[in-house]
């Protein structure tokens, strides 16, 4: 009895490819690098992001407040390029808080105090997680984008469905970058100097800074539980983990 020769098999259609699980969400994210106290986007486009201390506007008398108002109004009047305002709400983050009482708990030569100090640390930590305090923060994101062609519908799609970095881009980016540091920076100085004429503190996020934000944005919940290491050059996973 011969055996029945055997059917070739079907040559698949679908062409595999591989692909790192770190960036399987990481290549839809915009952002291309940190550095320099700079958001690089994989499109070349360059973000300086401004953090804004908040002012009790309801505390000013009806003068201060019109001042505030006529002095903003003509800050926007006086730009010539576009800012984006954000205001960021998440939850009240007060480790270094507990921490330090812990700390001193720890270095309390009198127990009373010492369980006392634990007890309201305890009692803080608790109410905070219960009560779901959260907190407001201000940023403002100053712009630059170098002159491009404008894309069609069909390529916008694919450039957003396409968005991997490569080599070629990340030789473009740092061209662009050195050309428009300069530029970037001068559209800071002018936004920082409008908010300090309307009485806001203001100061220009630096790249350790910028990391843990954008962590926190796209980790809300890892990044309460994991927290970035103080030193800037322990931070080489950040890119992955985001």
């Amino acid at each position: 009895m011969s055996d029945s020769p055997q059917q070739p098999k079907a040559k698949s259609t679908l062409r595999s490819r591989k692909q790192s699980p770190l960036t399987s969400t990481q290549r839809f994210l915009p952002i291309g690098e940190i550095r320099n106290d700079t958001v690089l986007l994989k499109n070349g486009g360059l973000r300086s992001v401004i953090q804004v201390e908040a002012l009790n506007f309801n505390l000013k008398s009806e003068t201060e407040q019109q001042g505030i108002i006529s002095g903003y109004e003509s800050f926007v009047n006086t730009l010539s390029f576009p800012m984006q305002i954000v205001v960021r709400s998440s939850k009240l983050n007060i480790d270094p808080y507990i921490l330090q009482l812990r700390t001193i708990a720890a270095n309390q030569p009198n127990e009373l105090l010492k369980n006392q100090t634990l007890s309201y640390a305890d009692f803080v930590e608790k109410l905070v997680d219960m009560a779901q305090i959260m907190q407001k923060k201000f940023y403002v994101i100053v712009p630059l984008d170098m002159a491009v062609r404008k894309k069609g519908l069909l390529e916008q799609f694919f450039s957003w469905i396409q968005q991997e970095d490569s080599w070629t881009r990340a030789a473009s980016r740092n061209r662009e970058f050195n050309a428009g540091r300069k530029t970037l920076q001068e559209r800071v100085n002018v936004v920082q100097i409008g908010l300090e004429n309307i009485g806001l503190q203001s100061k220009r996020m630096e790249t350790h800074e910028l990391v843990e934000l954008f962590y926190g944005i796209y980790n809300p919940q890892t990044s309460q539980e994991q927290k970035l290491p103080t030193d800037l050059g322990a931070m080489n996973f950040a890119k992955n983990v985001l």
